[in-house]
């Protein structure tokens, strides 16, 4: 981004990319959408796994687990830790209507209210409310499911589907309380029982879940483990209108390391893959679930079409046998949160993954380190952007010199061919021909300023991905008005700062030999300025602060080539 032209490269690139991916999202293939009131996946069967990924076959009636309790139609179990809030239905041990605590959806700006209040307007009302990751909302459907699947000739086990008894209905992390276990207890009156204990860490957003089989009847019991997460299409309601971020399945194997695997894709061709390890997840703009079984357990991957447009990702273990009067105890891992890299990649290898910079991530990772790494310092996000501005435009320094320099030259020629038209107008070939001898004798190369300019595209539209992505800036205050990063401007004070720094450049550059060309050029930084509107703030800081710094740079460099003229 070191001059206009670059700009205008990185900038269509960017909106042709966007434009076609809205344009998919939009007006691309779609099933059409039942009415909510049909949707009642908590009373179908299909959604269990089996061997062969195929819906589970009921051959026979789940029997029915003997109650210690008298359990109310719709009883719900909740817990609160320092992060979360969550219910668990006794109905398969279900996780739904989780709530991060920490994330609001919204975010007052006391700088916004100050200047409503000044003109006498009341504040605009913000939803406070904590992001809602699952959801039971059918509109919205999300949930966390698990259970276990007999074998043939064995027992039926707790599924998803499976009524199961708790303690009591409310558990909070207290001050002096670093988890909570939560226990639910199934039982099939043939002597086998199940133990569903999920396990809540303070600070974590990782959820332990243990699956324990007590098999006290006289049969040996043979089945397997199933983790899954089922939700609709996700809607970003709260989404920016130029930047559109994936959302939908993803998975992680050994082998083929993260691949997505969109709701289109669950719709065409069933996922069923073996790995060891891996994990499976659904992810959203900043936020993401996914189930994590044992890393040395090989396991079975799966995706599933159900109807009333609902979609199923996850996996199952292999088979395992409980000898009569025997225990054994499956275990596996939920992260439901924020997609925080540092603690991802200790929750599981490549988690951090589901941070989606899409082909770039070998330059966007090392590029997301160091702004987090810069913040270590400064403790200020806006402050760090500004660090890995300057970073960059060190990293690159030589380059842009030989642009500009490049660009300077052919400044200092403009005035004679700008002469050269005029005299050949009615001559294109011989007015060619005379440019290119100006060019030999000046030691002038037209494509000096854009060569160098080509190598750092793809370090831009990476930076540009980490700042889109990265959770660390959502709601991150700068300065002043500036309270959050991942918002537009309030006051649109940044958008127009960029327009006079593109303008400012604008006028260091070579203007166009061709009339109309000029007059085009003029308009380009209203014109991006009026684009930049509804970028995030933190996006058009950079922009701002690159092109500061290449104001800097260039004209130093015309400078002292004129000098020396």
């Amino acid at each position: 981004m070191d001059n206009i032209r670059f700009i205008l490269v990185v900038t269509f690139a960017m909106l042709i990319y966007m434009l076609y991916d809205a344009w998919q999202i939009d007006y691309g293939p779609k099933r059409e959408t039942p009415p909510v009131a049909q949707q009642t996946p908590q009373d179908l069967k299909e959604d269990l796994p089996t061997a062969t990924g195929e819906p589970q076959a009921e051959s026979r009636a789940e029997a029915k687990p003997i109650a210690t309790e008298v359990i109310e139609p719709g009883a719900i179990i909740s817990v609160t830790t320092d992060v979360l809030a969550l219910e668990i239905d006794p109905k398969g041990g279900t996780i739904r209507n989780l709530d991060l605590l920490k994330y609001p959806r919204e975010k007052e700006n006391t700088a916004v209210e100050w200047v409503w209040n000044l003109f006498g307007f009341s504040k605009p009302e913000k939803d406070l409310s904590p992001i809602r990751l699952f959801d039971s909302n059918p509109e919205r459907l999300f949930l966390a499911q698990s259970g276990l699947i007999a074998a043939e000739g064995s027992a039926n086990a707790a599924t998803h589907h499976s009524i199961f008894n708790f303690e009591k209905d409310q558990y909070l992390l207290g001050e002096d309380q670093d988890t909570i276990t939560v226990p639910l207890t199934w039982t099939n009156n043939e002597g086998l029982t199940v133990t569903k204990t999920l396990t809540f860490k303070r600070g974590s957003y990782a959820i332990e879940v243990n699956q324990t089989v007590s098999n006290d009847s006289t049969q040996p019991w043979t089945g397997r483990q199933y983790k899954q997460l089922l939700r609709v299409p996700y809607k970003d309601e709260a989404g920016h209108t130029f930047i559109r971020t994936y959302a939908g399945g993803v998975v992680y194997t050994e082998e083929n390391k993260y691949q997505k695997v969109s709701f289109d894709d669950m719709a065409s061709d069933k996922l069923n893959v073996k790995t060891t390890g891996g994990w499976s997840a659904m992810i959203q703009h900043y936020f993401a679930a996914a189930w994590i079984p044992p890393k040395d357990q090989e396991n079975t991957f799966y995706t599933k079409d159900l109807k009333d447009w609902r979609y199923v990702i996850g996996s199952y273990s292999p088979a395992f046998t409980v000898e009569p009067n025997s225990d054994m105890e499956f275990s596996a891992q939920l992260f439901a949160g924020p997609k925080i890299q540092p603690m991802m990649e200790e929750i599981a290898k490549g988690l951090e993954l589901t941070v989606d910079y899409a082909w770039l991530t070998i330059i966007a990772k090392p590029i997301y380190w160091l702004l987090n790494q810069i913040h270590g310092f400064v403790g200020n996000w806006g402050l760090s952007i500004i660090g890995v501005t300057l970073f960059i435009k060190l990293l690159f320094f030589k380059l842009s010199q030989t642009s500009f320099r490049s660009m300077a030259k052919m400044r200092k020629i403009q005035p004679r061919l700008k002469e050269l038209q005029e005299r050949f107008a009615d001559d294109r070939q011989r007015f060619n021909k005379e440019m290119m001898d100006m060019y030999k004798r000046e030691k002038v190369n037209p494509l000096g300023g854009c060569l160098p300019i080509l190598v750092q595209i793809p370090v831009f539209i990476s930076l540009y991905w980490v700042l889109v992505e990265t959770v660390e800036l959502r709601q991150a205050p700068f300065a002043l008005w500036m309270q959050d990063l991942s918002a537009q401007d309030p006051f649109f004070i940044l958008p127009i700062l960029m327009g006079i720094t593109m303008k400012i450049q604008q006028s260091l550059n070579p203007a166009p030999i061709d009339p109309l060309q000029a007059k085009i050029m003029k308009m380009f930084p209203i014109v991006f300025t009026v684009f930049f509107l509804f970028f995030p703030a933190g996006l058009v800081l950079y922009w701002v602060v690159n092109n500061t710094l290449s104001i800097i740079q260039q004209w130093y460099i015309t400078k002292n080539l004129e000098d020396a003229k």
